[in-house]
């Protein structure tokens, strides 16, 4: 137990500059607070006192702002910074190393119960080690977040993610990736501004990519259609030019 409290506060070290000793975590830090509480309720629920996992989960998210269902299933070295709003939910799994930013969801999309399925049934997604989750990210449904990768923030994450994989935006789509590894670089908020495409410079880079093209389209049909159809001469035998008047001089 002591050994997994000194990695708990040593993490938070790796993982935030602003800290400054030990006590600091222990007194200040309700990630720190949150996780320490769901060991104690994890073990309850374990030990079939579910009543006392939920009210133990409860008194958690009253004094954290961070809810943690006792079912879920939590590896070591956990980082939750900042906390409030963050939840997770029953059937949910961490790896180790992973690290979830302020409001983030790892939730289910469908009922406990639903067309005869078991209470037990996975509902919520399951995050492999060393990923980083930004803060406001919504993970959602019995998917999987492979090792190594980074979920932008304000995501919403609906469909499993590849190991090492860079994902952002409504619905999340992939906008990088790197070899997966658990002690990989350190992200913070999941996603590296170099990473971030600029969705605004890439719609008018593509539209002025679109008007150069009907522009060199529209000089190939006008060369075409000169040498289709040739200018008619006058009677004079020159051809006839753009606004030149063919009525004889009085």
């Amino acid at each position: 137990m002591f050994k997994n409290l000194r990695q708990e506060i040593d993490v938070v070290f790796e993982r935030d500059p602003a800290v400054r000793s030990r006590l600091e975590v222990v007194l200040c830090y309700p990630g720190f607070h949150a996780l320490q509480i769901y060991r104690l309720a994890h073990w309850a629920w374990e030990n079939e006192l579910t009543l006392i996992g939920r009210f133990l989960s409860h008194l958690g998210r009253f004094l954290t702002g961070i809810e943690i269902h006792p079912g879920a299933r939590i590896g070591e070295r956990l980082f939750i910074d900042h906390g409030m709003g963050v939840v997770i939910g029953e059937t949910a799994e961490l790896g180790d190393d992973v690290t979830l930013y302020h409001g983030v969801t790892l939730g289910g999309i469908s009922p406990a119960v639903d067309s005869g399925a078991q209470v037990d049934q996975k509902r919520h997604p399951t995050i492999e080690d060393g990923v980083i989750v930004g803060s406001g990210a919504q993970v959602l449904g019995p998917i999987t977040v492979a090792a190594g990768a980074r979920v932008g923030a304000n995501a919403v994450v609906v469909k499993d993610v590849p190991a090492g994989a860079t994902v952002a935006g409504i619905p999340a789509r992939v906008i990088g990736k790197r070899a997966p590894s658990a002690r990989a670089r350190f992200d913070a908020y999941g996603t590296p501004s170099a990473d971030i495409p600029d969705p605004v410079g890439r719609a008018i880079d593509g539209l002025l990519e679109h008007v150069a093209a009907l522009g060199g389209r529209i000089e190939e049909l006008e060369r075409r259609l000169e040498e289709a159809v040739p200018e008619e001469p006058d009677r004079f035998g020159a051809a006839d030019s753009p606004g030149t008047d063919k009525r004889p001089e009085c």
